[in-house]
């Protein structure tokens, strides 16, 4: 990106977090409860999206999860048992760096569950997510998708910078040999998960700051909050856009 564009860049950004800012106030001052899901394939880039959606919120309000692999005790328990805790209370807005799709993606093509578990779990998520949503809990679900050349690039470059090597893991490796079967995870999860109380929202990943700026203007445009500036936080609906059964055969997933 050349000089201006990056200057572009940082001023809309910050336009776009003083929106941010501005919806947590209303968010604090109404006790509501906000659950942003998270997911992607490896080294597209959700890390950098969170920080940049999170970095102006209050601290005290505002909390990311990043689930580990689970304990011994953890997978002898109900699978949603472990997620629980993280959800937010009221006043608070909550990421999720990952999540109970974990089961659908990453488990499921590393081979660190059952296909029965995996069964289990898509006839249980979407009950889960409606009573959540019940409750007056306010859900997004965003997959930030990327290519296939763009993500061997990404973890390539992962690799060589030495301040993302904590990043690196064997899954990285397994992440481009499985990149088919990973395709197909990603598209049943879609098709068996969307729903009218948990929709999925694709963002397109391969520019990375555009996609950051837009799932940031999606989110904001879904959320109410005094003095939005509608114009201005109007989604880029070629960048991201919700799930539907006929995307997924029309060239706007990555293959």
């Amino acid at each position: 990106m050349s000089g201006n564009g990056d200057n572009a860049y940082k001023h809309e950004l910050r336009a776009l977090q003083i929106e941010l800012v501005n919806l947590q106030r209303k968010l604090i001052e109404s006790e509501a409860r906000i659950l942003v899901i998270v997911e992607s394939r490896d080294g597209v880039g959700k890390d950098g999206t969170i920080k940049r959606l999170t970095e102006h919120m209050s601290p005290r309000d505002t909390r990311v999860f990043a689930p580990r692999v689970p304990s011994d005790r953890e997978k002898t328990e109900w699978y949603f048992q472990r997620f629980v805790p993280a959800l937010p209370a009221g006043g608070e807005f909550v990421v999720f760096n990952r999540s109970w799709y974990n089961r659908a993606g990453v488990e499921r093509v590393m081979g660190f569950c059952t296909e029965a578990e995996v069964e289990t779990f898509f006839a249980t998520v979407n009950d889960f997510e409606t009573l959540l949503v019940r409750s007056g809990l306010s859900l997004r679900k965003y997959y930030l998708d990327i290519s296939r050349a763009e993500q061997k690039k990404r973890l390539a470059d992962r690799q060589k910078d030495p301040l993302k090597t904590w990043k690196t893991s064997p899954v990285d490796a397994a992440a481009l040999k499985k990149w088919n079967a990973y395709t197909k995870a990603r598209d049943e999860m879609f098709a068996r998960s969307s729903h009218p109380h948990g929709p999925w929202h694709i963002v397109r990943a391969d520019h990375k700051k555009t996609a950051r700026l837009e799932l940031i203007r999606d989110l904001l445009a879904h959320c109410h909050y005094p003095g939005k500036r509608k114009k201005f936080i109007a989604p880029d609906r070629a960048i991201v856009f919700p799930w539907s059964p006929e995307i997924a055969h029309d060239g706007f997933l990555a293959r």
